[in-house]
């Protein structure tokens, strides 16, 4: 692989890090700001919901940025947003932490796919995005356990200067690693905008939100929903912490790999066995194999979609002349689905369903996702036909 590919995985550690951290140190930041458990998922939703409005915008803004610039200009508000959330002296002004380091998230790893795919022959593409996006799972295997276990033993605010850190480690790589690339043309947003007619596209960004929301559902509540449910330890946390950046990592390669063979039978696989994987989490979330094994596998499975839905979001885009919105856009329709999963968790929980309840609310999700994936094969057929008879 390319040398570029590992500055762009080293800038997905410090996003990954970022994003999911707030998973394992939820009960640290709910005491010391005094509100509960769906209140401090915020920093999870507003997060999400941050990706989702700036992905569109910064990479309009920056079309013409040379790529290069525009990726260390990322990497700089990745460190500042998470500075700001170290030093934040009340939850709303942490909020505000999440929310401008979220805004370099969506058009990074929407520049950054773009950019792998070129690098690589068209055979190896989804595995080149996997391979960037393997800095993500990294972070959820060695930085989302590491930052957790210092949450509780020191501090949950050294867990963002830590985050910090890595927005320099990622600013020095991409200078390092990155090459010159000339800036891009002015984004024409009719063309551009094109890409969002074609009812695959819209279908794919569907499966974008659905799926990965079902096992954020989940994750986002991992830590009280252990503790008090599954009668879990911290220590025992922030081993579940480990287990599930194992499975993100499985499920990156199992779909970059896989979905170069046959991109919509990963999903259907994938999308059904993370349903019934979050059902079974919760009918034996008291028991420490199965809450194990599952938080596992929905990982994995979950995971696994990833790639094979950004690649086939690129090539329909790509087919109506219209790539670079649609790109950044997937992944915010990436987080979108994270504040969806946020949002659905800690609803279930206020209702009174229990610490347990996020995970058939995210099976559930995760059924929606499977549904908009058969859809898509049957109007990807259709079309295929018509092309064929003509």
């Amino acid at each position: 692989m390319p040398l570029a590919l590992l500055a762009l995985a080293v800038g997905a550690f410090g996003i990954g890090l970022t994003e999911f951290v707030v998973a394992g140190i939820l009960p640290q930041i709910a005491q010391e700001f005094g509100v509960d458990i769906p209140t401090a998922g915020l920093m999870a939703t507003t997060y999400a919901l941050g990706v989702f409005v700036g992905a569109p915008v910064l990479t309009v803004l920056g079309a013409k940025v040379p790529r290069k610039t525009m990726l260390i200009g990322l990497a700089v508000i990745l460190t500042l947003g998470n500075v700001i959330t170290a030093i934040a002296p009340t939850l709303s002004i942490a909020l505000t932490g999440r929310i401008i380091t979220s805004f370099n998230h969506g058009a990074f790893f929407g520049i950054g796919s773009i950019i792998a795919a070129s690098l690589v022959a068209p055979d190896r593409q989804a595995r080149a995005i996997a391979f960037m996006f393997s800095g993500l799972t990294m972070a959820n295997l060695v930085g989302v356990p590491a930052a957790t276990w210092l949450a509780q033993v020191y501090d949950w605010r050294l867990v963002f200067w830590l985050s910090a850190a890595i927005g320099v480690v990622t600013i020095v790589s991409v200078a390092l690693l990155v090459p010159q690339i000339k800036a891009g043309k002015a984004i024409a947003l009719r063309r551009e905008l094109r890409a969002f007619t074609d009812p695959q596209v819209l279908l794919a960004m569907g499966i974008t939100v659905f799926g990965p929301a079902a096992f954020f559902t989940s994750i986002t509540y991992i830590a009280p929903m252990m503790i008090e449910e599954g009668g879990f330890s911290e220590a025992g946390v922030a081993r579940l912490m480990v287990l599930f950046g194992l499975g993100l990592a499985v499920g990156n390669w199992v779909g970059g790999r896989f979905a170069d063979r046959s991109l919509f039978g990963t999903l259907f696989v994938t999308l059904a066995a993370q349903a019934a994987i979050l059902m079974v989490f919760w009918a034996g979330v008291e028991n420490a194999v199965v809450a194990s094994a599952s938080v596992f596998l929905m990982a994995a499975f979950g995971f696994a979609t990833v790639s094979p839905i950004q690649k086939l979001v690129m090539d329909r885009a790509n087919a109506a002349g219209a790539p670079t919105i649609a790109a950044s856009v997937n992944i915010g329709m990436f987080n979108l689905g994270n504040a969806l999963g946020a949002w659905a968790g800690g609803a279930t929980i206020a209702a009174g369903f229990g610490l347990a309840s996020p995970n058939w609310a995210g099976a559930i999700l995760s059924l929606i996702a499977l549904a908009l994936a058969f859809i898509a094969r049957l109007g990807a057929d259709a079309e295929y036909a018509r092309a064929a008879a003509e």
